[in-house]
Parts: C-alpha cells; structure tokens; sequence
C-alpha cells in the first residue's frame, strides 16, 4: 500500500492539473510554444510546486 501523498505533493497534483488545463484550453502539449511563457504567474506556481515536493520545505536554492 502506497503512502499517503504530503502537502507538497498535494500542491504539486493540483499545479500540474492547472497547468494541464491552460495548456490544453490553448491547444499545447507544452508551455513552450505560449507567448507568456516567461511572464506566466501559473507557470511560475507550478515550478515553485514541483521545487517544494522535491525539497519538502527545506529551502535551498535551485543549483544546475
């Protein structure tokens, strides 16, 4: 039996979902071909979501 999913992962589901609306109201597969891509307030939402569920809170900063 898997876990129960944590707040992180909670906020990143309901992200993702969101993103995946927009995206498929536009007719994307992807956040690319969009002309707000970066000055987009969703999709900015959902990478702080998906930095979150990895970190669980812990801060840090994103390192490439």
């Amino acid at each position: 039996m898997s876990q129960p999913m944590d707040r992180y992962e909670l906020a990143l589901e309901e992200k993702t979902q969101e993103l995946q609306a927009c995206q498929s109201e536009h007719g994307y597969k992807s956040c690319l071909p969009c002309d707000k891509l970066n000055d987009c307030a969703l999709r900015d939402a959902y990478v702080n979501a998906v930095y979150e569920s990895m970190n669980k809170g812990q801060g840090g900063g994103f390192e490439f």
